[in-house]
């Protein structure tokens, strides 16, 4: 019998959704299941970005061109400028979600067996991409009584081999919700410049930074112009996770027309996504004037609620819809799995994201969960209950 490849083999499972078939399983009991796992906001998608599906005219749903069409990377090129970011059309790659944009970007810049550094806890499909492309993860680990603040340079240092090519944050960051300072950048910066590497930014949360913090990106990093890869999405900007439309943006001509190569071998990003997404970029202000108050008010909530639990504690996210939590449980795995095939409270229960899965060093996050609060107060109410009612079960 033929065996999978080794690739195959060490490829991780998602810890957002490796506790599915518990979910499904739950729900086939007729138990409500509050999905806090995963970053699926409620958020209605943008009226433009769905008439612009529904008007759709052609006669022929065609391939576009490999780097996206025309007209939507032209319009983008707008939206980043009036967001501070100067580039050109030209240097804008769409694909196919946020995802292929990293995958792109690694099998561009690195090869099998290069390093990347990237502070954990980080995004878990990170892994998925490194693995995909042959490329170690190198972390350098943040942590939750720091509010998962950048690590401090000396060990960002320290972790930089002859075979490291880059390093990556994801900013405003999932999972953790830290948004990062135009001081923590610089510092960047500076190790970027003198060891010349690639600094790969995911700033898909761009929109969501609070408390009157503004976001800075990575393109406005000045004398490592070059250095630079960005990865954005319209997943979480619009509430359009299933358009899979992204981009890879960079001004390095030499990366973009690699990332192009690998554009044309799967042809091009989705048609239907790209007009939902050139659309989306008519959506009036006040959209987002409501989503951002929308997102506070859960935070707030969410954060108060959750640390009144006894043996929780969660820091305040910057930014993003989401936050880990230390719970008061020796394996948070375990317990994310039980609280949906073994226990329920006044006929529902929560999924969470096990936070083991957003480190690659082995055994931290065993006591910690993501949460996204990407679900309206009055539900994020009750699976705070259930959560609480849970932690006492499970405990006795």
């Amino acid at each position: 019998m033929p065996t999978i490849s080794n690739k195959g083999k060490i490829m991780p499972a998602s810890p957002i959704r490796r506790l599915v078939p518990y979910a499904e399983e739950a729900v086939r009991r007729g138990i409500k299941v509050y999905y806090l796992n995963i970053g699926q906001p409620d958020i209605p998608t943008p009226e433009p970005a769905l008439q612009a599906i529904r008007n759709f005219d052609e006669k022929v749903v065609k391939y576009s061109h490999s780097a996206g069409i025309e007209s939507y990377r032209k319009k983008l090129a707008g939206y980043y400028k009036k967001v501070g970011i100067d580039i050109s059309w030209t240097q804008i790659m769409i694909t196919t979600g946020g995802s292929e944009a990293i995958l792109f970007a690694m099998m561009s810049c690195f090869d099998p067996g290069d390093e990347i550094i990237i502070p954990e806890p980080f995004y878990a499909n990170y892994n998925g991409f490194a693995t995909a492309a042959g490329v170690k993860v190198v972390p350098v680990t943040s942590y939750i009584d720091d509010g998962f603040a950048l690590p401090p340079i000396s060990e960002i240092e320290k972790k930089i081999s002859p075979r490291t090519k880059g390093i990556m944050v994801c900013n405003p960051n999932n999972p953790t919700g830290y948004l990062y300072t135009r001081e923590e950048l610089k510092q960047l910066r500076d190790i970027v410049k003198e060891h010349d590497l690639f600094l790969f930014a995911d700033e898909v949360y761009r929109e969501f930074c609070y408390d009157g913090r503004e976001h800075f990106s990575v393109m406005n990093l000045e004398g490592i112009e070059e250095n630079v890869v960005l990865m954005d999405s319209v997943s979480k900007r619009y509430s359009s996770c299933g358009s899979r439309i992204g981009a890879l943006i960079t001004r390095n001509q030499e990366v973009f027309d690699t990332a192009l190569k690998f554009a044309q071998a799967r042809l091009s990003p989705p048609t239907f996504g790209q007009v939902a997404a050139e659309a989306s970029l008519d959506t009036p202000p006040s959209y987002f004037e409501e989503v951002h108050h929308e997102y506070i008010s859960r935070r707030d909530f969410l954060v108060e609620a959750l640390n009144r639990i006894e043996g929780v504690f969660t820091p305040t996210p910057g930014g993003a819809f989401y936050t880990i939590a230390r719970l008061p449980v020796d394996d948070a795995d375990h317990f994310a799995q039980w609280i949906l095939s073994d226990f329920s409270w006044e006929g529902t229960t929560v999924m969470l994201a096990p936070a083991s899965g957003f480190y690659a060093t082995p055994g931290l996050g065993r006591n910690e969960v993501r949460i996204a609060y990407v679900l309206k107060i009055e539900d994020l109410k009750h699976a705070v209950t259930c959560l609480e009612q849970a932690l006492k079960q499970y405990k006795t």
